[in-house]
């Protein structure tokens, strides 16, 4: 069933998907197990995984979507997408979306600073053959609004060369690292020729929110299939609660942030 004015839509935010993950990457990531029961709750909910790319487009041109789209997306690049994401995916014909840093995969273009074991690039075209869409994530990973210009746009045009160079095709989507953006930052990943972006928030995702500012919400090894199924069919208001806390220290962190920026004399634009 398609429907040519949805509501809200839940894009989810997954990181390391494996069994012993490093330290520095535990929190953010899942077990194997508790990815494959997620999966079958979203198939068992009737829910539809679209790409970044296919949201985006669809709200661009007040196109139709699924009943119950859904987004399934990965940041940084780690190896377990392909190793356990993959497979779960592949089972239930799922789309996803895979947001890279280029200088953290493994091969030509590493460069040091990766978390835990990351993917390589064939791994990463196996991911795009499969139906995956690659988007871009910057090039090392930097706090994007901490940044001078110069390297802001190094950041970003970096990661989309390399990604066109590996893959053959341009990435159209895009990731803040640490889901931290201002306008400056939103202007800078456009001009670099991506036409959407995503931040976290920790909010359903919405039309209004504009193509540059889409919130995600936060999938984490202590994330239940309870508070997962709230993520799926939950209101505004069930996520909000859920999430509360993260919500006051995004808070505290901004107002530093923002005091950061302005010591530096980078502007909030």
């Amino acid at each position: 069933m398609i429907s040519a004015h949805p509501g809200p839509v839940p894009i989810l935010m997954y990181h390391s998907v494996a069994h012993s993950p490093a330290k520095e990457a535990l929190g953010l990531s899942v077990s194997p197990d508790a990815f494959a029961d997620q999966m079958e709750l979203v198939a068992e909910f009737g829910c539809t995984p679209l790409t970044t790319a296919q949201l985006a487009h669809a709200w661009r041109t007040a196109g139709a979507l699924p009943r119950r789209p859904v987004l399934i997306t990965f940041d940084d690049g780690y190896e377990g997408v392909h190793r356990h994401a993959l497979p779960v995916l592949a089972k239930y014909g799922f789309a996803a979306t895979l947001f890279v840093s280029t200088g953290w995969l493994r091969g030509p273009h590493d460069e040091g600073g990766a978390l835990d074991t990351m993917l390589d690039w064939d791994q990463v075209r196996a991911l795009a053959a499969a139906g995956t869409e690659i988007g871009g994530h910057s090039h090392s990973h930097p706090q994007l609004d901490q940044l001078t210009d110069e390297r802001l746009w190094f950041e970003t045009l970096r990661c989309k060369e390399i990604i066109a160079d590996e893959l053959g095709a341009r990435p159209v989507s895009f990731a803040y690292p640490y889901g931290y953006s201002s306008r400056r930052v939103r202007r800078t990943v456009r001009s670099a020729g991506f036409a959407q972006a995503l931040a976290v928030g920790n909010a359903l995702a919405e039309r209004r929110q504009g193509p540059y500012a889409l919130e995600r919400l936060t999938v984490r090894r202590s994330t239940g299939l309870d508070a997962f199924e709230r993520l799926l069919v939950g209101t505004g208001r069930d996520i909000a609660r859920a999430f509360a806390r993260d919500r006051v220290l995004t808070k505290g962190y901004a107002v530093i942030r923002g005091a950061r920026r302005a010591g530096r004399g980078l502007g909030g634009y």
